[in-house]
């Protein structure tokens, strides 16, 4: 940690991980998504693994969930983004996937948010964007996050780019952080590494720092 004009200027992840600076978003772990990627069990496991460190830890922990609207709200974004992940040329052709309350859009069965974390819903790629995330850190004091979740490439990216801007740093744990397209995730976490303001660790490097401490209170 360096001093400079009266701020604490982190520098490395002993710096950040305190449960009092330091949250943990797991994004988009959804049924739906999930079960697209070829690694989803890989990915679920060393992202509960993640979650029970920071419970222990006692960080603060917040789930995002993907959801499209009724194609009749939905809106030019939603829909032209729906077509080119589906591959059709009509928006008549669209299939509305993710609805609210749909069995694709539940978190999986082994994440199980206690009542001392939050879910937020979003349909955009940033988890900032539309949802509480950014009111709620600050108003906790939160200046760093670690993220974990589904799709490097579609979601995590945009939402370290959008926290960069926002004064946060993320940090992302590589190894449980799943994609759809590796050439195009090894791409994101190239470009992250190269402008700065966000670190990249894995999963055994991150759990000992988290549960170090093992004093925060116990979520139940």
């Amino acid at each position: 940690m360096q001093q400079a004009y009266g701020l604490d200027i982190p520098l490395s992840l002993d710096d950040l991980c305190d449960p009092r600076r330091m949250a943990l978003i797991v994004y988009d772990m959804q049924v739906g998504i999930v079960s697209q990627i070829s690694d989803g069990a890989r990915i679920t496991q060393r992202v509960t693994e993640v979650i029970d460190a920071a419970r222990v830890g006692g960080f603060r922990i917040i789930y995002t969930r993907h959801m499209y609207l009724p194609k009749e709200i939905a809106g030019v974004s939603q829909l032209r983004t729906a077509m080119a992940w589906q591959r059709v040329n009509r928006v008549s052709d669209v299939k509305p996937h993710f609805l609210r309350d749909s069995p694709e859009f539940a978190l999986i069965p082994s994440l199980s948010p206690h009542s001392s974390e939050a879910v937020f819903d979003k349909i955009s790629m940033s988890a900032f964007v539309g949802t509480p995330l950014d009111v709620v850190l600050r108003d906790c004091r939160i200046q760093s996050f670690l993220i974990a979740g589904i799709a490097i490439e579609i979601g995590i990216e945009p939402t370290v780019r959008h926290a960069m801007d926002l004064g946060y740093f993320p940090v992302l744990i590589n190894d449980a952080c799943g994609s759809g397209d590796k050439t195009a995730a090894d791409r994101s976490l190239a470009s992250l590494a190269t402008f700065g303001g966000s670190l990249q660790t894995d999963v055994n490097t991150i759990v000992p720092l988290l549960t170090r401490g093992a004093s925060g209170p116990e979520q139940d």
